[in-house]
């Protein structure tokens, strides 16, 4: 018999519409946006507050720090208080974090504040696939396919115009900060949903708390949702320079990098169309792994000549992350379910992406070449193979107890 789970009361008439899609898009913009403009301003950043090598290496790890240890507090936050609450104040602390680390000399604030800005990020994550299933139960698939591409495009915009933001401003500062204006479009959209669930928390009944950890469902999906995070962050991280490696010049191999990004626009926005179309996703889970398999295969084999081939699959491959995001909400019956599915699979998925670029620019160092780094990817692309077909047919988290 199905467990009897929290339910979370919506306000009358606030079941999605276009306002709501829109709120859902401009928050998903912003939800990279605060640490893809560091990447490229990381040296001038450096200057400007005196960081050793380190400490500027713990800046580019709080990401996934704060994801995956905010993000397990959020199912928390959503069972106590009205989830549109809960993102508008997350958006406020993403504002008031962007602003106020740019206005620092002290290292120590720069740090603190950033942190601030990625806990309200933490907590969007969690929160959007619950927001689909809220507001859009009949166009699930529809939406998270918008809100990843929206996810995507926010990702590239800032790392590609940080820095001619910055050298248009005079100032590093000005690169990092610009950004908290989506911030403060998030919370305008979300203000008016905001107010009318005033009242709802209220009247919320909380039943029995679904705990994911503790079902083979939910282990399967962070694992799924780690392995794939932590080959993206890999690819992201050392993909450039790779080619680099292979006699492409830095401006090319740049670019090469920004491919796999754009390639992935259009894959995000179809895969989660055809997760919600299938019965079950073994199919996509398959062809994604293969495409990812045959292009570590050719970046080892030969990076040079075949490298837009090896970018186009790669990005094929990336459209694990649309499937896993859009998997969480066809994976759950409620909203509450869909919440703490997304809680546990991505707090504890950053724990393990956190160590991908890490243990690649070990096996790299240690070596001098990218052979096992490569071959290290394909043996986590086999455990997120074996993962993802244990959550392709249709299940639910709330019979699972």
């Amino acid at each position: 018999m199905p467990a009897a789970v929290p339910r979370v009361v919506l306000p009358a008439k606030a079941t999605g519409g276009a306002l709501i899609f829109a709120a859902i898009l401009i928050v998903a913009l912003n939800l990279r946006v605060a640490v893809t403009s560091i990447g490229p301003l990381l040296d001038e950043i450096r200057a400007g507050l005196h960081l050793s090598v380190a400490v500027a290496g713990l800046v580019t790890t709080l990401p996934t720090i704060a994801f995956a240890g905010v993000g397990a507090l959020t199912p928390w936050l959503v069972r106590r208080f009205a989830p549109a609450r809960v993102l508008v104040v997350a958006m406020l602390a993403l504002g008031a974090g962007q602003l106020l680390r740019v206005m620092t000399d002290s290292a120590a604030v720069f740090i603190a504040t950033s942190a601030l800005a990625l806990a309200g990020i933490a907590v969007a994550n969690i929160m959007l696939p619950m927001l689909v299933k809220q507001y859009f139960p009949h166009r699930a698939g529809l939406v998270t396919g918008a809100y990843t591409t929206a996810l995507t495009i926010g990702t590239t915009v800032a790392a590609a115009s940080a820095v001619p933001i910055a050298h248009a401003l005079g100032s590093w500062r000005a690169g990092l900060g610009v950004w908290a204006v989506l911030a403060v479009g998030a919370v305008l959209l979300w203000l008016p949903a905001a107010l009318r669930a005033r009242h709802a928390t209220r009247s919320a009944t909380i039943a029995v708390r679904i705990r994911p950890g503790r079902t083979r469902l939910g282990r399967a999906m962070a694992l799924y949702f780690g392995l794939q995070s932590l080959s993206g962050y890999a690819v992201m991280g050392w993909l450039a320079q790779l080619f680099r490696d292979a006699g492409y010049r830095p401006q090319t191999a740049g670019l090469l990098l920004a491919g796999v990004t754009a390639v992935g626009v259009p894959v995000a926005l179809a895969m989660p169309a055809m997760a919600t179309r299938l019965r079950t996703l073994r199919p996509l889970v398959l062809v994604m792994s293969a495409a990812s398999a045959a292009s570590y295969v050719g970046l080892a084999v030969a990076p040079h000549s075949g490298a837009v081939l090896w970018v186009l699959l790669l990005a094929i491959g990336q459209g694990a992350f649309p499937l896993i995001l859009s998997t969480i909400g066809l994976r759950a019956r409620t909203a509450a379910g869909t919440v703490a599915l997304s809680g546990f699979a991505q707090s504890t998925g950053y724990v393990i992406a956190a160590f991908g670029p890490l243990l690649v620019g070990l096996l790299y160092e240690a070596t001098g070449g990218w052979t096992l780094p490569i071959g290290f990817l394909l043996l986590a692309l086999a455990g997120q193979t074996l993962a993802g077909l244990a959550i392709s047919r249709p299940r639910y988290i709330e019979d699972e107890r």
